[in-house]
Parts: C-alpha cells; structure tokens; sequence
C-alpha cells in the first residue's frame, strides 16, 4: 500500500486525467495517504501541489497542517493563496502567525491588494477571527434585507453602499454580481471597466478614487430583483498592518 500511496503521489504532477485520477484515489484512501503526501510534497511542481491540497481539504485531517504552513513560502503565488484558505478551511491550530507573516510578505512584494494572493490570504485571515472586516452600519443594514443565503448585497442599493463604505474610508477593490434564478446562483459578467489604483498615492485619495470607480460601474450594472453585488473592500490596516 505505501508504495501504491507513493506512485498515486508522483500522479498527481501527471497529465490532468492521470492527475485527476489519482487525486481521487488518494482522497478515497484518506487519511492513510496524508503522511506519504506530505512527504512527497517537495518533489511535486506547482500542479502536483496544489492537487495535494485539494487532497488535504477533502480528506480534513489536520496532520497536513505544517506542509500546508511550509507551502505559505513557496515560490508560487497560486500555492501560497490555496495553502492559506486551506488553513482556514480546515482550522488548523497554530496558522494565524504564518498567515501574518504571508500576508506581510505580499505587502513586501507589493503585490496589489485586489489580487487572489493577498485576497485569499485575508479571507483566511478572517476566517480564523484575527481579521475583522470593517462593515459600516448601514452596508450591514441593507445586507440585512436580503435573504440570508443572498450572495451579496440588492444590486439597487449598490450606490448606497458604496457610499457608505467610501465614507468609512473603506477602498472598494472590485466587486461580483450575481443572479439568483430558482434557488440556483449565478455569476453574471462585470461592466467591462478595467480600473486599476495607484498604491503608492496617499490612503484618502484611494477611497476616492475607488469610489469614482464604483459609482461608474453601479451606473452600468445589471439591476432586478434577483441581482445582487458582492462588493471586496480593504481597510487602511490591511495595507498598513500595526503588528
């Protein structure tokens, strides 16, 4: 078994039936595979990786922990941003200082905040309690009229919205629609604007310019009843961490 464990490891860098299949195999195995998995990390390719770790979320065993804490330094940003919502995933003990740590590592490599890596890494962050989100209260108010399983906020209160969190000093980074038809969610195309903000320009001028964005994007976005927006925002402390 554990030489059959150690080839279905190796398969998980292969083609993506081959990938694919073994994937499958070792999350039917469990948690008898984890330790070979583990150990056959180092030797598998970004790929092989981040298989592993959706082997590591399905199989829910926290051994796995350490080499999903060790994968936070890969080379890959895509590794580092599925090993941190891995660790929140599966509430592993002893997570959030590494996930400090990568986060300031981002903010080291200025990478802009609205890509995945930082974002996966806050969302991970958030999940284990050491990041609260600052939630105005009437975005929490109006979040509180929709249905309880609603992805997001009524598209029609999106201007409101945005200038509530705008007015918290909140920068919106980008935001999601959804449709929400028989029970069933679905992603609907953004408006098409390509925005990007200046990171080194002063925090107040970033609110703005972020709300300036939003509001032209709410002028073109899709309304009904079964719309909604899911607004992605940062507080100054994301980019300006105390600790």
């Amino acid at each position: 078994m554990t030489s059959r464990i150690k080839r279905l490891v190796q398969q998980l860098d292969g083609e993506a039936g081959e990938s694919c299949d073994a994937r499958a195999e070792l999350i039917w195995i469990g948690s008898d595979a984890i330790t070979a998995i583990v150990d056959g990390l180092p030797s598998l390719g970004g790929f092989g990786q981040l298989t592993a770790i959706e082997v590591f979320e399905e199989v829910g065993d926290p051994r796995c922990g350490p080499a999903l804490i060790g994968l936070l330094d890969s080379d890959n940003p895509t590794v580092r941003e599925w090993a941190a919502m891995a660790l929140a995933n599966l509430e592993i003990d002893g997570a959030i200082e590494p996930l400090r740590r990568a986060h300031r590592a981002c903010l080291r490599r200025t990478t802009p905040p609205d890509w995945t890596e930082p974002s996966g890494i806050r969302w991970a962050l958030t999940e284990l309690g050491d990041r609260s989100p600052v939630v105005p209260p009437l975005t929490a108010r109006l979040r509180a009229t929709a249905a309880d399983d609603a992805p997001g906020w009524p598209s029609a209160h999106f201007t409101e919205i945005i200038n509530d969190l705008a007015g918290h000093a909140q920068v919106i980074l980008y935001s999601q629609f959804w449709r929400v038809d028989a029970g069933r969610t679905y992603g609907i195309s953004d408006t098409g604007l390509d925005w990007q903000l200046d990171w080194t320009a002063p925090w107040a001028r970033l609110v703005e310019e972020a709300r300036t964005w939003s509001l032209l994007e709410a002028s073109e976005a899709p309304v009904g009843d079964n719309i909604f927006v899911a607004p992605t925002w940062i507080d100054r402390t994301d980019l300006f961490p105390e600790r």
